[in-house]
Formats: C-alpha cells, structure tokens, sequence
C-alpha cells in the first residue's frame, strides 16, 4: 500500500524560517553599511562642492562679505540641503553651517570687517563619520586654500594661517598631528572646516 505525503515537516519548515532569518539578518546589516557609506559619500560631495561654488562665486571679490547670509540665494548650496541658510542639514541629518571668518586668525569676523575666510561645519555626526571627514585631504600647500580642520570634542586653537596645522587634515597617527579618534570621540561630532 503506497501512501501520498503531501506538504513539509515542521522541521522543515523550521529549516526554512532559519535560513531566511540568517539571509534577513545579514542584508540588514549590509543595507546599513551601505547607507552610512552613502552618506559619507553624499556629504564628502556636498562640502567639495560648497567650497568649489564659494571660491568661484567670490574668487575674484577678495573677500567672503555677505557669504554668510546670501548662499543660499546665491546658489552656492545645493538645494538637496535646505533653501533657508539658517536651517541648512547634511545626510546625517545635523546642521550645516557656512561662516565668515579672518582667515589670519581662524575667529569670526566682526559685522563691518572684511572677512578673508570662511568655514563649512557640519554638526551631529557619527563618529565614523567625524573621522572619516576630519582625515579626508582638502588640500596642501598655500594656493590650495584649505587651513585647517577642528573636530569634535576636544578644544584646540582654531586653525588659521601661519599656525603649524594650516593645510593639514587631522590623522589617526600621533606623530603627525592631531588624532582624529580622540577628537571624534563622542556620539554627535561636530566638524569644521577653515579655508581662505
């Protein structure tokens, strides 16, 4: 006498349930990775190109005078990032800013003088985040304009021109300069960026 089995075994099916909780776990994880990754592209994308549309919209100004108030107006940042300059956010979702500075001081400028730097900063980053930007070269040398960078929570001079880290990104070796790891070290970073 045959017998007709139809359907699975609850072992079987429990197998199967396993399988695609391992396979769910793992592209979740996978998923995560890449949006951070697309993050960290997308603001890396957005700072190179805050800088680039500064230094061409006033390259031949010799100033940064009303940058402060009018980028957004005047088309230096992209829309993808806000349309008022006040509340400006970067994929992580934290407060973008965009400042007037002098750039032999690093400090900001007073409301009538003539402001010879700016700085892009970027607020509420992971830490990841904080390192990966704060290592990232802008530029050496003294035509590429970048000054320096300040990140997350440990105080430090700001960087200005003449000081000892103009040019330089932070690094993860000590005998290079300032440790990214340590300054990135808390949950919300924040990043900034000098240049001239």
């Amino acid at each position: 006498m045959k017998t007709n089995e139809q359907g699975r075994s609850m072992v079987e099916m429990l197998g199967v349930l396993a399988i695609i909780g391992v396979l769910s776990a793992g592209g979740l994880a996978g998923y995560s990775k890449a949006m951070f990754k697309h993050k960290l592209n997308s603001t890396m994308d957005q700072i190179t190109m805050l800088v680039t549309n500064i230094r061409t919209m006033y390259g031949t100004q010799g100033n940064y005078n009303g940058l402060a108030t009018n980028a957004v107006d005047l088309g230096i940042v992209p829309p993808i990032m806000g349309n008022a300059v006040d509340s400006l956010t970067s994929p992580f979702k934290g407060k973008v800013t965009i400042a007037e500075i002098d750039a032999k001081t690093g400090e900001a400028v007073a409301a009538n003088a003539t402001s010879t730097g700016f700085t892009v900063k970027y607020e509420d980053l992971p830490t990841e985040a904080c390192i990966a930007l704060s290592t990232a070269d802008f530029g050496s040398g003294a035509g590429s304009g970048f000054i320096g960078v300040q990140a997350g929570t440990i105080p430090s001079a700001k960087p200005h021109i003449g000081s000892t880290t103009e040019g330089k990104a932070l690094s993860m070796d000590a005998s290079t300069g300032a440790l990214a790891d340590a300054a990135c070290g808390a949950a919300d970073n924040d990043v900034t960026w000098y240049f001239y």
